[in-house]
């Protein structure tokens, strides 16, 4: 479970964090929402500890990881998929998902669990091709299968769905949700598509100028005045 309490972050004079609160739990789907330059990403960067927080708490499962390192929180069970992928672009597809399995100790850092094959087909077929070469959707695909290689205890996706064609969309909603009813992991999902976080998630977390303004249950969100939040 994560638990995050009154957290804040600075950018220079600007306060872009505030006091931010939330939790995540095991077989469930937190979904973050917002226009661009709203603080999603500066919040899950916080969360992954790329980013320091100048005031506020993150707790995994009861411990306390505000000053960890990122790898040291991801040997803890956190997993990052970022926004725009990075993917290793010289490396095949194989050696991208091994990199996946580096918090993992001996023989498991270079065992693949199959599994991955049986979310994602497309990576199967192309273990020995280079990770640039694979389409946007591909690569989103594989950045998924890579953080999941890490068996973690929660995974964070930011913004999943930017400029992946609708199939993949669906075949990457089918996996998320897929998780949830695995039980074994949290989920953060940051989306500016109201209507695909609204197939997975259970709880809502809104944001605006670096603040919580709407949060509730799928049930308690009322969908026009998400969207009026999500608008240019």
């Amino acid at each position: 479970m994560l638990e995050v309490e009154q957290l804040h972050q600075y950018y220079g004079s600007s306060h872009t964090l505030r006091g931010i609160s939330l939790s995540a739990r095991k077989g469930e789907c937190l979904a973050l929402l917002g226009r661009n330059g709203v603080g999603k990403t500066t919040l899950l960067k916080c969360l992954m500890g790329v980013l320091p927080v100048a005031k506020g708490a993150v707790v995994l499962n009861g411990q306390p990881v505000t000053k960890l390192t990122p790898h040291a929180r991801a040997r803890l069970g956190m997993a990052y998929v970022p926004q725009g992928r990075d993917i290793f672009a010289r490396l095949t597809v194989e050696e991208n998902l091994l990199m996946g399995m580096a918090v993992k100790r001996g023989r498991a850092a270079s065992r693949i669990d199959t599994q991955v094959y049986e979310l994602f087909p497309v990576l199967k077929e192309m273990l020995q091709r280079r990770g640039g070469d694979l389409s946007g959707g591909q690569q989103q695909q594989l950045a998924i299968a890579r953080a999941l290689l890490a068996e973690p205890q929660l995974i964070i996706f930011d913004e999943p769905t930017e400029g992946i064609q609708p199939s993949v969309i669906k075949d990457i909603g089918r996996v998320i949700n897929l998780l949830k009813q695995r039980g074994d992991m949290a989920i953060v999902l940051c989306e500016q598509y109201f209507d695909f976080a609204r197939e997975l998630a259970d709880n809502f977390l809104v944001l605006s100028r670096g603040s919580v303004v709407a949060s509730g249950t799928a049930a308690q969100m009322d969908g026009e005045d998400v969207r009026r939040h999500l608008a240019v």
